[in-house]
């Protein structure tokens, strides 16, 4: 007799630019719902596109898709928005969460620090993705830990927010982590 699904939540949060959006698109079985607004005059004074020129919109609210793991585990992945201005909505999207992905850019590795301090005060499992950006300088994943200042029971795991093999592997270290933590 089939048993009931099982659901899970994974928050995917990091900097602004930093592949948010694309990393629950490429896991998901769904075309991911997404809140992407066009960056304006206005905001583009108030974001720092400098790294990411080529950025014309910007995730608004959150980002949500879904996959389905071992044919009765649904896990639910909620990208969060990477402003500042939009973090009063993160204590919603990581309600009941198992854990969290923070992507981090290395060429813009400060962007980081906000959502790592906020899911480490939280009590929150994480996994950490480095998102390799073509024109993004390569370092060794000790240097990555040691730039972000977090400790060797976090998972750190390059990636390609495009490739779904590449961020399949971020969110499986994040599970292993937290059936490790069990």
């Amino acid at each position: 007799m089939p048993s009931d699904p099982v659901s899970a939540k994974i928050v995917v949060s990091g900097g602004f630019g930093v592949g948010k959006t694309t990393f629950v698109g490429a896991l998901s079985e769904i075309a991911p719902l997404t809140t992407e607004a066009a960056l304006t005059e206005v905001s583009r004074g108030v974001d720092d596109t400098s790294a990411v020129a080529a950025k014309s919109t910007t995730t608004v609210a959150f980002d949500f898709g879904r996959v389905t793991l071992d044919g009765n585990i649904v896990l639910y992945l909620f990208g969060t928005p990477g402003q500042e201005r939009f973090t009063f909505l993160w204590d919603d999207l990581v309600d009941g969460t198992l854990g969290a992905v923070v992507l981090v850019d290395t060429r813009r590795i400060d962007d980081a620090y906000p959502a790592l301090d906020y899911f480490e005060s939280a009590g929150i499992p994480l996994a950490i993705g480095v998102n390799q950006f073509p024109d993004g300088e390569r370092y060794a994943l000790e240097e990555v830990r040691e730039a972000l200042g977090i400790g060797a029971g976090v998972p750190l795991v390059p990636c390609d927010a495009r490739d779904r093999t590449a961020v399949k592997g971020v969110v499986l270290a994040l599970l292993d982590l937290v059936i490790e933590g069990a």
